[in-house]
């Protein structure tokens, strides 16, 4: 494979937001099957129309978030990408100030951006969160995003990181995310163009399942402990882990009428990984920033 240059943030952005639909994830809305209402078509398009205000170079990124959602909203009138626009514009605007490739100098633009962040950082932030009105989101005993915050947006998020394990990504510098998750993505792997069709080979989908399943078997999905409570993510959590161990000794899981009847069987059931799918983009966009 020939050597890229490092993608911009938006190029990375949208790429990761393509590959995420493009490839069968179980549970989550794909362009191998439908799912909780919604079609690939419109995470597609969530992507297109958030691209410019979650890379907007210069703004802060509760603005960026905000008018992402906003602009999501618009466009398909529902809860997309929340997920996925709280992990990016922290990682689009760490890339504008980080000297790329390297990951060190990424990780470290990541923690003055997230050092940095305001309480108008998270009283855009909880707007965002207020309009998505993603499912499951109840009420917290502390900075309850449908009340003016009084801390920083990191500050709000360290205080929901037990709970929620996107805001855990904010307390902990993105640790998981530079960690195990982007080792095992595959070294030298040649992103599609932004005009290519959104499809995968096998060993693009083979990378993508296997970043998703290491989310999803490393802990309990939060989407579904909101919606569903634990013993149901544990359970989705302990089946992942059984897919990860067939992958590991060679197994093509697409190939697995198994593994698409786990999919169709999430899907019937309203049951959404949604936060190990949101978990699986951030990762993707930080492996095409590092051209990795």
């Amino acid at each position: 494979m020939s050597a890229r240059p490092p993608l911009t943030p938006r190029q990375a952005f949208l790429r990761a937001c393509v590959l995420d639909v493009a490839v069968r994830k179980p549970g989550n809305v794909s362009l191998h099957a439908p799912g909780h209402g919604m079609h690939a078509s419109q995470f597609l398009a969530s992507a297109e129309v958030a691209a410019d205000a979650i890379c907007q170079r210069g703004a802060p990124v509760g603005a960026r978030i905000e008018a992402a959602v906003a602009a999501t909203q618009a466009a398909v009138g529902c809860n997309t990408n929340l997920g996925i626009l709280l992990l990016c514009a922290p990682l689009a605007s760490a890339a504008e100030n980080a000297a790329l490739p390297r990951s060190d100098s990424l990780q470290h633009a990541l923690q003055q951006v997230l050092a940095g962040l305001t309480v108008d950082d998270a009283a855009c932030a909880f707007r965002a969160i207020s309009q998505a009105n993603p499912g499951g989101l109840g009420e917290a005993p502390e900075q309850d995003v449908h009340a003016a915050p009084s801390v920083s947006l990191l500050q709000a998020m360290v205080l929901a990181a037990d709970r929620d394990r996107i805001a855990a990504q904010y307390r902990d510098g993105f640790a998981e995310v530079f960690g195990a998750a982007l080792r095992g993505w595959p070294a030298g792997f040649v992103w599609p163009e932004l005009d290519d069709e959104p499809t995968a080979d096998d060993t693009t989908t083979a990378a993508v399942q296997a970043v998703y399943l290491g989310w999803l078997g490393s802990g309990p999905d939060s989407h579904i402990v909101r919606k569903q409570g634990k013993t149901v993510a544990q359970n989705v959590m302990s089946a992942a882990q059984a897919w990860q161990a067939r992958a590991a000794v060679g197994g093509a899981l697409d190939a697995d009428p198994a593994f698409r009847a786990w999919d169709l069987g999430l899907k019937q059931a309203g049951v959404n990984p949604g936060t190990s799918a949101d978990l699986t983009v951030a990762t993707l966009m930080v492996a095409g920033l590092l051209q990795r």
